[in-house]
Formats: structure tokens, sequence, C-alpha cells
């Protein structure tokens, strides 16, 4: 016999929102959205969970984009989309780009534009999780060149996502722990990354684990 209790169960599954997230961020979230992008692995994951109908992912990466780039932009690109969680994924241009053609963002200046980003979603009550930058280079014995900047402006984040009761993805202790285990020829390149810095297969997967993880711990 079917109780009351149940029937509401039954048709309240029918009518449950999906949670929008939204993915922030620069090239490498951009190409997260494409065909065997971390996105994308997320998206199957979800559907092999049975959860396809709890979840609607999207990406709003931008190659060569740093954190005031996303400030500017986040009004229409994230809020206009009303999303229910967003993961911001920024800091590679904001190091890389000081010593690959002489601009970058000063740490200083990159925790101010990070945290108004913070404030502008959490005012709208999103949950928001917030991913250390990766690698640029992919040595485990930091002698890549960005390795001291790259800690610093990571460490930035670590202390936000403490501050504010953000989640925390922190891909830079990942990929450098992966990499421990998976680069005995201390490569730059190849082992996560196509290049030092954007993500072959085995790095999509890798952060798709990761970020899915983040996402299903409520």
């Amino acid at each position: 016999m079917i109780t009351v209790l149940t029937l509401f169960n039954v048709l309240t599954s029918f009518h449950r929102k999906s949670q929008k997230v939204v993915f922030f961020g620069d090239s490498i979230t951009q190409a997260g959205a494409k065909p065997g992008g971390y996105i994308i692995k997320m998206t199957d994951a979800l559907a092999q969970k049975n959860l396809s109908g709890d979840y609607e992912l999207m990406g709003a990466g931008i190659g060569g984009n740093k954190v005031y780039d996303l400030y500017l932009r986040m009004d229409d690109d994230v809020l206009a989309q009303n999303p229910d969680v967003v993961f911001i994924w920024i800091g590679v241009n904001d190091v890389w780009h000081k010593t690959l053609n002489g601009t970058g963002t000063d740490i200083d200046k990159f925790e101010k534009f990070y945290i108004a980003i913070i404030n502008k979603l959490l005012d709208r009550h999103i949950r928001t999780i917030l991913c250390t930058p990766a690698v640029i280079g992919e040595r485990t014995d930091f002698t890549n060149q960005q390795d001291g900047d790259l800690n610093a402006y990571s460490q930035v984040i670590r202390n936000l996502a403490q501050k504010f009761h953000c989640g925390l993805v922190d891909l830079h202790e990942i990929f450098h722990t992966y990499e421990l285990r998976n680069n005995p020829g201390n490569k730059e390149s190849g082992i996560l990354t196509l290049d030092k810095v954007h993500l072959n297969e085995a790095g999509n997967q890798l952060v798709a684990d990761k970020m899915l993880e983040a996402l299903l711990n409520k």
C-alpha cells in the first residue's frame, strides 16, 4: 500500500530543482567544457551515479583571464546564470604572465580582487568553492621557474577559503602529490599537462575527480 509520505516523496523527486554549477576561470576552464575536458568528465560521472537530474554544469572560462578579468565579467557570465554553486579556478595567468609577457597581477591586488569576487557570490548566498592554481611546469624538485610565486598565490587562496568558509580544492597540492608518485623522471610536462599548464587526459581526469568530490561533499 502506498502511504501519503511515499507518494509525496515520489512526486517531489520529479520536481526537484537541479543545482546550477558554474566553473569560473581561464583557458583551462574553457577547455574543460570541451570534449574530454574535466567539466564533461564530471557530467559523465554524475550520470553514472544517477545524479544527472541533480546538477547542471556550465563552463565560464576565457583564455588569458586573470583575477581582475573574472571580477569585471562575473555579473554577465556568472551571476546572470543564477548559479547555486560556483567553482573559482584562477591564478595561473596572474603568475605566469609576469615572466611570459611582463604583465600579471601583484599578489596584494590578486587578493583584493579575489575577495571582491567571493563577497559578490556570498552576498547572493551562492555556495563558493575555491581552487588553487595547479602547475606551471611539472618538475617535482621545485625548480619550475614560477614555483615560488605559485606557492604564495596558492596560500592566499587557502587563507581566503578558511576566512570566508568556502570550499577548497587544493589543486596545487593535489598535483604535486600526484607528480611525486608518477613523475620519477622529473619531467617538465607530459604527466598531467600538455605544455606545463593546460591539462592532458590524465590531468582532466584528476581535476574532474577532485572537483566532483568537493561538489558532492556538502
